[in-house]
């Protein structure tokens, strides 16, 4: 499977895709860490079935991840 990968693609395009599904997986570990996170009270932000939902689809927590990044620039652009 890797050789035919690397005969379709080549050595860059095998490294590049290998470097975007790293990336990918690092988003996806790094969203589901923000959504579970408790927040001051020590209640998750979601409910259960977000969670699930995050651990199934995982274009979600990236989503999710991105969102929440571009929420923390704006709130810090304003203060």
């Amino acid at each position: 499977m890797l050789s035919s990968l690397y005969e379709i693609l080549g050595f860059f395009g095998a490294l590049g895709l290998s470097l975007v599904i790293f990336i990918l997986s690092i988003f996806w570990i790094a969203g589901l860490a923000g959504i579970t996170l408790p927040v001051d009270g020590g209640k998750p932000k979601f409910s259960g079935w977000k969670v699930a939902l995050a651990l199934f689809v995982p274009i979600y927590p990236i989503y999710w991840l991105i969102r929440d990044i571009i929420e923390q620039h704006m709130f810090m652009k304003k203060n």
